[in-house]
């Protein structure tokens, strides 16, 4: 029996789980009949509804877990993936050989924490910002939630103006950006509105016309990028400077891990799910990175390439993209237009974690179905993105090179916790030293004050070892970017500190 089929036969199912796994008190129902009705009709179709709650291990089920590959490889293999590559030759000068390297050395590492969180879903059936509370504490989770969900709906805008542009680069004028981004945004919403069993089943099947695409693409351009443009020595502030705008890109999915292998069976091997969802991160991003900056490099001495990056007198990776296929004439269109729709899988991925950032950061509204919020999502996303069409490579280098502070605080705090302070709880060994009936408990949580006084205390040094263009610190003017490095150890250090004092003070993990 499917995950869902389970989910729709429980009869009670929100009023149970909460009663079950936390102290909340039991929502009486719905808002209405209808809304009754709605959902029961929804659940029938495979739609899920389930948000924050945990998920009891009678439902934790799925054995299929090669899905945690192909979820993670089709959200990363886009054209998203293809543009943050370029920066390394058009934003920091480097040149492909150096473009690479950085990739290379920075994805293998970062990808670690993520892949790492992800094996804690099947263990303890919990989101991934749910399990923040047993660190960041009831109200304390609030913070990275508001920041998790900057970078969520930021990672959403970037994609969608992405996949509106090179969808309206296909039309020769004909149709604008703003139809493209509302194309993205709708194909995205039905799929993150669906949930976790559609939401695989797509991602499975959704590389295969990508890679394609791109092995077109290359074919036809291959011979143009082995001549790229002169650059300069590389330098450490450019390299470290964009490391950090690669480790922007991907150690923030440590904060949504585990909200997609919490369906899977408790005894899994940890190393299988680790391994299945790193080389789910490094593949598509590191080998779609290295193609972006190698073609970045070429692009001005190819007059067709530098006429479609320079379309609309800014760069434009939907023009760049759409010139390199433009040889086998409506052929090129056609797989234009897939690699356009590529972003809608990493869209709703990303919708989809949403939902459970939302209810965090409003614990009402856990009574809320999961999939209201998908429509939340789209009507911000919507009008941010189309604002924002006209300055997508500006916001992207800026971005990236920001997001990765505080995720990088996010991961040294639960990786103490979970390594130093969960194994002195010996009497929940079983679940990692998580009392999981707390998970809804203020009360019974830590405080969360060491998390967040770390994390804030940590910006008195990330901030001087800064180097981006909205901001050069006077350290990071001489090393580059090591902002989210030292945030990492700084971090680490002082939370195991300040954690330390208050178990003792309170005398309680």
């Amino acid at each position: 029996m499917s995950t869902l089929d389970l989910e729709q036969n429980r009869k009670t199912e929100r009023d149970s789980d909460l009663v079950k796994h936390g102290d909340a008190k039991k929502p009486s129902s719905y808002p209405s009949r209808m809304g009754n009705a709605l959902t029961k009709r929804l659940l029938t179709w495979g739609v899920e509804t389930r948000g924050i709650l945990p998920v009891p291990p009678e439902e934790r089920t799925d054995t299929q877990f090669f899905k945690i590959f192909f979820l993670w490889f089709s959200t990363n293999f886009n054209i998203l993936s293809f543009s943050a590559g370029t920066l390394g030759p058009a934003a920091f000068g480097l040149s492909t050989r150096n473009s690479c390297l950085v990739i290379l050395f920075f994805n293998m590492l970062c990808c670690l924490p993520p892949a790492y969180l992800a094996t804690w879903g099947p263990k303890l059936g919990l989101r991934q910002m749910v399990q923040a509370r047993f660190s960041f504490g009831y109200f304390g989770v609030i913070i990275p939630c508001i920041l998790n969900l900057i970078g969520m709906f930021g990672f959403s805008v970037l994609n969608s103006i992405l996949g509106g542009q090179t969808l309206a680069s296909v039309t020769d004028g004909n149709l604008s950006w703003t139809v493209g981004i509302v194309v993205i945004a709708i194909i995205s919403l039905f799929l993150s509105f669906c949930g976790y069993t559609v939401l695989n089943w797509y991602e499975r099947l959704a590389w295969i016309p990508v890679l394609v695409s791109f092995l077109v693409a290359l074919g036809l351009g291959g011979e143009h990028l082995s001549t790229t443009v002169p650059t300069e020595p590389a330098t450490a502030v450019a390299v470290f400077s964009f490391g950090s705008v690669i480790a922007g890109f991907v150690i923030t999915y440590s904060a949504l891990a585990s909200d997609f292998t919490s369906y899977y069976r408790p005894d899994v091997s940890s190393l299988k799910i680790a391994l299945y969802a790193y080389l789910g991160y490094l593949l598509p991003i590191a080998s779609l990175q290295c193609l972006g900056a190698a073609v970045a490099s070429s692009a001005p001495l190819v007059p067709a390439w530098e006429s479609g990056w320079n379309l609309g007198s800014q760069s434009n990776v939907g023009g760049l993209l759409n010139a390199m296929l433009s040889p086998v004439g409506n052929f090129g269109k056609f797989l234009t237009v897939l690699l356009s729709l590529s972003v809608t899988g990493n869209i709703a991925a990303t919708f989809y974690s949403i939902s459970f950032n939302i209810q965090l950061f409003i614990p009402t509204l856990v009574v809320v179905p999961r999939y209201v919020f998908s429509l939340v999502s789209v009507a911000i996303v919507l009008p941010l993105s189309i604002v924002g069409s006209h300055r997508f490579y500006d916001t992207l280098e800026n971005f990236l090179a920001l997001i990765g502070y505080w995720a990088s605080d996010y991961i040294a705090v639960v990786l103490v916790e979970h390594f130093v302070f969960r194994p002195r709880n010996t009497l929940y060994s079983s679940t990692m030293g998580y009392d999981l009936t707390q998970w809804n408990s203020p009360r019974l949580l830590p405080t969360g004050i060491p998390a967040v006084a770390a994390g804030v205390l940590t910006f008195g040094l990330v901030i001087p070892c800064m180097s981006q263009a909205l901001f050069v610190g006077p350290i990071g003017e001489k090393t580059g970017d090591i902002g989210f490095e030292l945030a990492f150890v700084l971090c680490a250090v002082l939370y195991l500190w300040l954690r330390t004092v208050e178990v003792w003070w309170r005398g309680v993990i």
